[in-house]
């Protein structure tokens, strides 16, 4: 019994240690993003992306237009989930937008409950070696008021399985 008692903690510790939360990887296996869900990691292997574009200066009184476009790179026709994206405008918050002082500006669109799994009716194919693209103005969805410079990243990589790499700024004045 006094040997259950040793071997039992010890057999406890070396499992924990061959946890996947314990391990250290060498440089040739490291994950860059355990975030990312299995569809949106999915959707990059098959060179499905999307890019974000928009004027660097807008003025008051002028629409603050977002350009997001997404590619396809792969051989066959791709597709992703327009949910959480601007080609469904104003029905989810697919946006983090941020002033200078990384206050962020306040979505004043719908937020949609959504049915698991999403409806076939809810994709958007792209052609292979094709894009698809739209427009919306930003001020249509969040409250952006104030002269200041203001950066977009994309959020709804999750639900879309889009990736957009690089966040975009622009400057609102007067």
């Amino acid at each position: 019994m006094n040997n259950l008692k040793l071997i039992l903690p010890a057999a406890i510790l070396v499992l924990s240690a061959c946890s996947q939360n314990t391990r250290t990887a060498d440089s040739t296996t490291v994950k860059t993003d355990t975030t990312v869900s299995p569809v949106a990691a999915q959707t990059e292997e098959k060179g499905l992306f999307a890019v974000m574009q928009m004027k660097d200066t807008v003025k008051t009184g002028d629409k603050a237009e977002l350009r997001f476009t997404v590619y396809n790179h792969a051989d066959s026709t791709q597709q992703f989930c327009k949910w959480h994206t601007p080609f469904e405008p104003l029905m989810s918050k697919y946006l983090d937008v941020k002033d200078e002082n990384g206050q962020e500006v306040n979505y004043k669109g719908a937020m949609a409950k959504r049915i698991m799994p999403p409806p076939a009716s809810s994709y958007i194919k792209v052609n292979a070696k094709d894009s698809a693209s739209v427009t919306v103005n930003l001020l249509d969805a969040y409250a952006i008021t104030k002269p200041a410079k203001y950066t977009l990243v994309y959020v709804g990589q999750n639900m879309s399985g889009l990736i957009v790499k690089d966040s975009i700024s622009f400057v609102y004045i007067k």
